[in-house]
């Protein structure tokens, strides 16, 4: 095994340099919330029918983006849905 000797300086640029790739990567990664599932995964992710699906749109109680016949709704926006009608429970 070969050993490599740095100089703080060199040390110090290669943790810049590995600290500018990370930052680099975290940002190209997406944030979960930011993802858009389709009516069907919703469908599925919820567990209810179309029919409730599309009365929650048309009651606002979750927001979605449509293009022409297709739905989406983003991750967020179901996270928030779910902690709006969270009840935690009353007995330990």
């Amino acid at each position: 095994m070969e050993a490599i000797i740095l100089s703080k300086n060199q040390y110090d640029e290669l943790l810049k340099k590995i600290d500018e790739v990370k930052t680099s990567l975290d940002k190209k990664q997406k944030n979960p919330k930011d993802i858009f599932v389709d009516n069907q995964e919703f469908l599925q992710l919820m567990n209810i029918s179309k029919r409730t699906a599309q009365t929650w749109r048309d009651q606002g109680v979750v927001s979605f983006s449509q293009i022409g016949s297709k739905i989406y709704y983003r991750m967020s926006d179901v996270e928030k849905l779910l902690e709006k009608n969270y009840r935690k429970a009353f007995k330990k």
